[in-house]
Parts: C-alpha cells; sequence; structure tokens
C-alpha cells in the first residue's frame, strides 16, 4: 500500500492502445517493463511518440519535487487527461510501475487516483540460504521477481556453509567439488551463474549482497584447505578468495563477512580481512552478536528483544531480530511481521538503515520447493515488503492478532489485501496462508494438572466451563499461548503457569453436513533445530488434544513417529502446511470445537526442542 493514495471516481481507458510521450532518461529495462506491464492489462498497440498527445507521461529527474528525496520516490495522477508518472530517478519509475501493474489488472481499466509513494527504509532486503540447501537460478530468480514486484531492494545471497561451499572458485576448483559437499552435492553455481544472477537483480533495481562467512560457518573451507581460517595459511587464502571474487565480480558494493558463532582465537583475523576487502572497494557487514567487528562494519542484527535504533548508535545497523522465518509457524508469520515495527522505530535514520527478511532451512529438504511449503515465503515477503515500505508498526513483538478493535480491523484489512493478491498474482506458487482474521477462540484456564498432562475435567469435550475461568476472547488460526522466546515475544496468557491446563472453544457454523478441510497442529517445528518428531498416537510432547462435536480429532500416523531429532532426516509431515489437511466432518448449523492445552515444565527438553505451547485449528476451504 503505498503511503499516501487519494481515490477519485472514474476509470482512465487504454483498451484501445497508447501513446507514451517521454520526458528526461527512462532506461530500457523500465521501457520494456511497461510494455509488458500495458500487455499483461490486454492494451497490445503501444506507441513512444513526444510529437502527439500523450495517453500516458513519464518524467524523470532530479529537478522533480516530490515529497521525499529518495531517489526510489514517485508520483501517479490518473485523471481524464491520462496517466502521468514522475520520478527523481528509474528506481523510482520502476516502482511506479509496480505500483500501476497493480492498478490496472487485466482489463485496461485505471481508477482515477494520485498517488504519492517512497520507502520508510532504504534497506528492504531478503535473505536466502542457499549453502545448506541448494536453490536454483530458476527458483532464485522467482523469487527475486516477486521482491520487485513489491520493491524490495537488496537480495543478501548466502552461499557459503559448512554444509557446502557453492560458489565456483577458478583458482580452487576442488572447493565446490561433490566430496567436499556434505548436503547436495555437486550443486553450485558457476561464475556465468553469478554474474547473470547479479545482473537480474541489477535490471530490477536490487542489490545483491554476497556472504562469505568467517572465520565461522566455514567446516567446507577447512575440509579442503586442511587448516582454519583464522590460521596463517587460513588467512592468506581466505584473501586469495576475496580477491578472485571482487575481480571476477566487480562493482559490487558490500560484502557480508558472517562473524558469528565461532570462538574467535585471532583477534587480527576479522580487522585484517575487513581492511584487505576495504582495499578492494567493498564495505563490510557483518552479524551482530558476533566476532570483533570493527566500527565502520555495518552490523545485521539477529538476537535479543526489541531495541530502538537511534541516531546515536555506535553503528550502522540492519535489523533481522525475530525477522526468521524458519522459527516461524505459517500463519504466525503474517500476524508477527504485520505488527513488527524495524529497528524499534517507523521510518529509518542516520543509524538504522532498514531489515533484512531471512530464510533460514538448516534442516536438509528433499526438494528444493519443500522449503516454500514448510515456511510462508511468499506471504511473509509480501507482508515484510509493505511494513518496510510504510514503515510503522508496534515497538512490543507479538504473535497472536490484537484484540481490540483497532488492532483487529488493521490487521483484517490487510489480510484482505494480502489474499487478494494470493488469489490475482499468485495461483501457481505455494502461498501457504488462508483468512484467519475470524477465526475466534474463547480461552479458559488455568485448571491446575499436578503434572498429570492426561487430566481430564468434567464436560471438558463439551466445552462447558465456569465463566470465572475465561482468560479472554482471542483471534486465528494459530494461538501461540506462550512462545518458546516468551522473554521478547509477548503470548496469549501473560503469566502463563507450570503444570496447568488451558482449554480453547470456538464454534463454526455449517450450512450443511458436509467434510470440510482444516489445518491442524500444536508443536509446529522449526526447520532450523534437529527437533524430534512427535511419537505416534499423540499430536505433540504435551498430550494435546482436539475434539469437534465431542469427537475426538486423532493425530496422523506419522511417517517419522519418535524420531531423534536429525537435521540430515527431512521433515515430511510434521506440520500442518505441509501434510495433507485433515477432513473433518461439521454437522448443519454451529459446529463446537474445544482444543485441549495441558503442559508440565515451562521449558523444553533441550535446546533443540523448545517448548512451543500453542495449536493452530483452521477450516481452510472457504477462500
Amino acid at each position: 500500500m503505498p503511503q499516501s493514495v487519494d481515490w477519485k471516481t472514474g476509470h482512465y481507458h487504454l483498451e484501445q492502445g497508447v501513446n507514451i510521450q517521454v520526458k528526461g532518461e527512462i532506461s530500457n529495462a523500465n521501457k520494456q517493463g511497461l510494455i509488458v506491464l500495458l500487455a499483461n492489462s490486454n492494451i497490445q498497440k503501444v506507441d513512444f511518440d513526444n510529437t502527439r498527445q500523450a495517453t500516458l507521461s513519464i518524467r524523470c529527474g532530479m529537478e522533480l519535487r516530490l515529497p521525499s528525496e529518495s531517489l526510489e520516490a514517485y508520483r501517479i495522477v490518473v485523471d481524464p487527461k491520462g496517466i502521468q508518472i514522475e520520478a527523481k530517478s528509474n528506481a523510482g519509475i520502476f516502482y511506479a510501475l509496480q505500483t500501476l501493474r497493480q492498478l490496472g489488472g487485466s482489463n485496461g481499466k485505471f481508477p482515477y487516483c494520485s498517488i504519492t509513494d517512497y520507502p520508510s527504509f532504504r534497506w528492504r532486503g531478503y535473505l536466502v540460504d542457499v549453502g545448506r540447501n541448494y536453490q536454483s537460478l530458476a527458483l532464485l530468480k522467482e523469487q527475486i521477481d516477486i521482491m520487485a514486484k513489491y520493491k524490495l531492494n537488496v537480495f543478501h545471497f548466502h552461499f557459503t556453509e559448512d554444509i557446502a561451499w557453492r560458489l565456483i572458485s577458478k583458482k580452487y576448483p576442488g572447493l565446490t567439488d561433490s566430496s567436499n559437499m556434505e548436503r547436495w552435492k555437486g550443486k553450485y553455481y558457476t561464475v556465468e551463474e553469478m554474474k547473470e544472477l547479479i545482473q537480474y537483480c541489477h535490471d530490477r533495481h536490487i542489490q545483491l549482497v554476497p556472504e562469505i562467512d568467517m572465520p565461522g560457518h566455514s567446516a567446507a573451507f577447512r575440509r579442503y584447505f586442511k587448516t582454519d581460517m583464522q590460521s596463517d595459511s587460513g588467512t592468506a587464502m581466505v584473501k586469495e578468495l576475496v580477491r578472485e571474487f571482487a575481480t571476477t565480480y566487480p562493482g559490487l558494493p558490500y560484502l557480508h563477512i558472517g562473524g558469528d558463532e565461532v570462538k574467535i582465537h585471532n583477534q587480527r583475523f576479522l580487522p585484517e580481512m575487513t581492511r584487505w576487502i576495504e582495499q578492494l572497494g567493498m564495505k563490510t557487514i557483518g552479524w551482530d552478536p558476533g566476532g570483533n567487528l570493527q566500527p565502520q562494519t555495518i552490523r545485521q542484527l539477529w538476537m535479543g528483544g526489541p531495541q530502538p535504533i537511534t541516531n546515536d548508535y555506535p553503528f550502522e545497523v540492519i535489523d533481522s531480530k525475530h525477522l526468521y522465518i524458519n522459527h516461524m509457524d505459517p500463519l504466525e508469520t503474517v500476524t508477527a511481521l504485520f505488527y513488527r515495527q524495524l529497528g524499534g522505530q517507523p521510518s529509518e535514520n542516520k543509524k538504522l538503515l532498514g531489515a533484512t527478511l531471512c530464510s533460514w532451512p538448516d534442516r536438509a529438504v528433499s526438494n528444493e520447493r519443500d522449503v516454500f511449503h514448510q515456511n510462508a515465503i511468499y506471504p511473509a515477503l509480501l507482508v515484510f515488503a509493505e511494513r518496510s515500505w510504510r514503515g510503522g508498526g508496534e515497538f512490543e513483538w507479538r504473535s497472536n492478532i490484537r484484540t481490540d478493535a483497532r488492532g483487529l480491523a488493521e490487521f483484517a484489512e490487510f489480510e484482505e489485501r494480502l489474499l487478494q493478491h494470493k488469489r490475482l498474482y499468485f495461483k501457481n506458487f505455494i502461498f501457504p496462508y488462508y483468512r484467519q482474521s475470524k477465526q475466534t477462540w474463547t480461552l479458559y484456564g488455568p485448571f491446575e494438572n499436578k503434572g498429570n498432562l492426561d487430566m481430564s475435567l468434567n464436560k471438558e469435550r463439551e466445552g462447558q466451563f465456569q465463566a470465572s475461568k475465561q482468560i479472554g476472547v482471542f483471534y486465528g488460526g494459530t494461538i501461540v499461548l506462550r512462545h518458546w522466546w516468551a522473554d521478547v515475544v509477548r503470548g496469549a496468557i501473560d503469566r502463563p503457569l507450570k503444570n496447568t491446563t488451558i482449554y480453547a472453544v470456538s464454534k463454526i457454523w455449517s450450512d450443511q453436513p458436509e467434510y470440510k478441510n482444516f489445518w491442524i497442529g500444536f508443536n509446529d517445528l522449526s526447520r532450523s533445530y534437529a527437533s524430534d518428531s512427535p511419537h505416534l498416537e499423540t499430536w505433540d510432547e504435551r498430550k494435546s488434544k482436539l475434539w469437534i462435536n465431542e469427537t475426538e480429532v486423532v493425530p496422523p500416523k506419522w511417517q517419522h513417529a519418535g524420531q531423534k531429532g536429525n537435521l540430515e532426516i527431512p521433515l515430511v509431515d510434521e506440520g500442518y502446511s505441509y501434510r495433507v489437511p485433515r477432513k473433518v466432518k461439521l454437522r448443519q448449523g454451529w459446529n463446537t470445537i474445544v482444543v485441549k492445552l495441558p503442559v508440565g515444565e515451562l521449558k523444553g527438553t533441550d535446546w533443540q526442542n523448545p517448548l512451543k505451547w500453542m495449536f493452530t485449528c483452521l477450516p481452510i476451504d472457504n477462500e
């Protein structure tokens, strides 16, 4: 949604063709993009003739007055005279065309309106980890296309890992040999493919940011060179790899050096590598917390709670805290990102550049598309794109839809637009999201269970509980009672107690007796941890249960029932979004759903199996 839209009555029609008048330097890529846009609106006759009356005019130049100094700002006016686009740069023209694409639909009619738009953050990024799980060039381009259409402008390309080094080095070709890879053996990117990817991003006004992780996440380096990066010989070889990279792919302004999750035993390593990279013409970015990064290195934040980044912060910052969608339930993903304030500020400042959304599928996948079934990649990109462009959000992190009238209405309005885009533009894509804002739950409890997770209450299946035990009314397909990072992310229960049981009750109407598909789940496993699979005849380790009209909905027959967590064993049916939906019999009229949610200790068995006190129950046939 643009920063400012003033809708008028009426439409401008271009079905008979369009004459485009251009003032200023417009790139060929933008001209071709406009032609494709018009063709998709069923407008086939397109002329560029500055001597004739324009039905669509484009002005591009630094002299234009816009309400933002950003080179990505633009203005669109659609009125009886035609369509007028203004921007200071080709980036602004490009983003104006993305908005025009959404305005025009497929019928050549554009609603009268006045749009003024500009980004709240200059850094709007998306990270893909191909070091652990390779993705084909076609799939990467697919994601970059979506990024471009929704005005994201940084593609963070993470291609080195413990698992594998996936960018060819002509000096050290054995680094990408299949024998040096532990997963997706033999899959890497050639020089030509990397150059093609960089250009593909450039043509769409996206900056590719490569990451060569050092000195951590570098087991593939050690396997091949038989030495650690922090050794004298290792440092020399890292320098040579970086020099080769900078020479082979000139003009890239940034190199991400990682620096996290490793013991720094050579305090000279990161400062020396930073100086070397700067001499090669690139600015460094590193993870924070991490190693002894230099003051001029941009910090990419990845751990900790909400924190306001102010103008007096000691470093330039990119926010990625609680922006790892591999840790989020698919429905929770949209909720969490919708309310999420980036960098603890409504918009950028001198030190806060923006944010990067991250996809870290640490666990092996059998097929590259499995990442999209297990994670809400495209729904996340859309909600993050709006938040990083428009700014705003809330300082407090939350995992559930707000229950106040305003907070619920704001989410429902966005959700309607999200689902409209799903229908219009994502018919042929994996898009694991359904409307959840109308799903209502009443929570009751806590009821003491004394550590006996099998303890039952009278009439629990009927959902009949004392009014005095009502906690409140909540909305959503997924309800998180207590987040696994409860110290920084708010759940539905303000002060959860161990050895207690909570019940959730909802009523669903059906016009006739029928079977409906539901998403049902309880413990959404992170795609980054070696988490255990549930045992047979259980939904989770807490013995959660669900009844519809007093009939229990039994758990699936898990393919990996009781499997001890292992990052090399792919998830197959553990999550509701990547297994067959559950068919549930509904009767005519009101149907009562009761969810039983016991808990013992408020902690997981280990860090790979954190406590996720939550449930999902959502009918998905109504979309």
